[in-house]
């Protein structure tokens, strides 16, 4: 016999689980307690949220659910917020938080709260476990539900007494086979057309889902392009994506939704079929595809970038262009493997649209900000002989700036790179184009030192206020051995537009 979160635990390790992205709290210390038994690694962090950023960015990278752990009530509420962008981002997490004793439920108890209800907007899932008995057979649940159909977090509550309670150890089954999906009137339409794109979401924007995209490109001569961004057809790495829909007669949405990032549908020509169909569509093989220069043609829209940005140079002892910044940061991610993350924001956009690397995590169609720090934690857990280097702006940073401790902490040597223009950007700049100059007013922020900041904290940190201190400050920050921030003071741009 054992205590209920030695089950949990068990599972977890039983299913393949090697870290927890967790919040120590009254309602979960034992399984704190438990992990140690199971040899689950504890990736303490400094706030909610971010234990289930990391778990998002796990999630995307490996195709596993990242875990995470809080307690109770507060500690609930504050990772809630999170789960948003993990749903829209279709990232297959399970958050499992602590919750007040069942034997205590409505009389008062600390930190009672409708845990189960307040996740449920945001979560495929959502739910209150009520007997130890139940653990195992209640994980292999979640599991199944985060990677299944559309990926996305789940979310299961567990009361400190069904972790205390004692129980027989579980065994759970984790088999999520899905059965392929034919459709060969959607496959005709496509192999008949003239003009045809092939449209994901972020669930197939994946490292191993990109290669799947791309074979299937190669196999039928079809672009297929993923959405990601909550810009949608104005995504600045996209490039001219708004003209290629225009241009398209017929468009497979492929586990893609008709949402607000193709403005409903408006995107296409009047006259263009919408056609829809899962990601696990089949047939592909077999057929024939007809060839044609249109391959080449979107490949080519996509790729477009404004020539005169090579040609752009910062001015000497004056904040950087982005677009320069982004020009010195790429040589750090041409390394195999490497990672970018790449957070909201005007500064985000730049380096969407200036950046490439083997892997890519953004913030997704939910628009939140913020997350940049604990998924290129997350990322460098998953591949720690990688390049990680997480792109965001001095906003951003302060949503989960201690995080930095927790990087120092767990030994997890990612380089931050800010793009400081003292300044919320994204929402200034919409003051500009609505409301004019004189009334933009209240999004101001310091010019503040945010690398001093970091290395109080343990990390490397520089502050770069010119192009000539840029490169050798990213050379230092390579070679620190730590986690780096590297704070760089730039002009205060819009977004790319093409």
């Amino acid at each position: 016999m054992m205590r209920g979160a030695d089950v949990l635990a068990r599972a977890l390790s039983a299913a393949g689980v090697r870290h927890l992205f967790a919040l120590s709290g009254n309602h979960v210390m034992p399984v704190f307690d438990a992990a140690i038994d199971a040899g689950l690694s504890l990736v303490h962090v400094r706030h909610e949220a971010a234990a289930v950023h990391m778990a998002d960015a796990w999630g995307r990278l490996t195709g596993a659910p990242g875990i995470a752990l809080v307690t109770g009530g507060p500690g609930h509420a504050n990772a809630v917020s999170a789960l948003y962008t993990a749903l829209e981002s279709e990232s297959p997490l399970i958050l499992i938080s602590g919750h007040a004793p069942l034997e205590e439920l409505g009389k008062g108890a600390f930190q009672e709260m409708r845990q189960a209800e307040v996740a449920a907007p945001v979560t495929k899932a959502s739910w209150t476990v009520r007997s130890a008995e139940r653990l195992g057979e209640e994980l292999a649940r979640a599991w199944r539900e985060a990677v299944s159909g559309t990926p996305g977090p789940v979310h299961v509550s567990i009361p400190s007494d069904v972790l205390e309670a004692t129980a027989a150890p579980g065994s759970s089954a984790f088999s999520v086979a899905e059965e392929p999906v034919r459709d060969d009137a959607v496959l005709a339409a496509l192999a008949a057309a003239r003009q045809p794109l092939i449209l994901t979401g972020p669930m197939l924007m994946t490292p191993r889902t990109r290669e799947r995209m791309r074979k299937l490109e190669d196999l039928t001569g079809i672009p297929v392009i993923g959405m990601e961004s909550p810009r949608g057809t104005g995504d600045p790495s996209l490039g001219r994506l708004a003209q290629v829909l225009k241009q398209a007669d017929v468009v497979l949405l492929l586990g893609k939704r008709l949402d607000f990032t193709l403005k409903f549908g408006e995107a296409f020509a009047p006259g263009c079929k919408v056609l829809k169909a899962p990601p696990n569509l089949a047939g592909w093989t077999g057929r024939s595809w007809p060839k044609s220069g249109w391959r080449d043609e979107v490949r080519a829209a996509l790729a477009y970038r404004p020539p005169e940005w090579k040609a752009i140079e910062s001015a000497p002892g004056a904040p950087l262009h982005p677009v320069h910044l982004c020009r010195e940061v790429q040589p750090l991610l041409d390394a195999p493997q490497a990672v970018l993350v790449s957070d909201g924001g005007e500064f985000g956009q730049w380096a969407q649209a200036c950046l490439e690397a083997p892997a890519r995590i953004i913030n997704g169609p939910a628009g939140a900000i913020g997350s940049a720090l604990p998924f290129a934690a997350a990322a460098k857990l998953a591949r720690p002989d990688a390049a990680v280097v997480a792109m965001l702006g001095d906003g951003t940073f302060g949503f989960h700036m201690a995080e930095i401790d927790t990087a120092v902490r767990c030994g997890l040597n990612y380089i931050a790179v800010i793009g400081n223009d003292a300044t919320w950007n994204a929402e200034y700049q919409i003051q500009l184009r609505a409301y004019g100059k004189a009334r933009a007013k209240g999004c101001e922020l310091l010019p503040t030192r945010y690398g001093a900041a970091a290395a109080a904290l343990g990390a490397h940190g520089e502050d770069v206020f010119s192009a000539a201190e840029l490169r050798p400050a990213l050379t230092r920050a390579i070679n620190a051995n730590k986690p780096a921030v590297v704070n760089v003071m730039i002009e205060r741009q819009p977004a790319p537009k093409y």
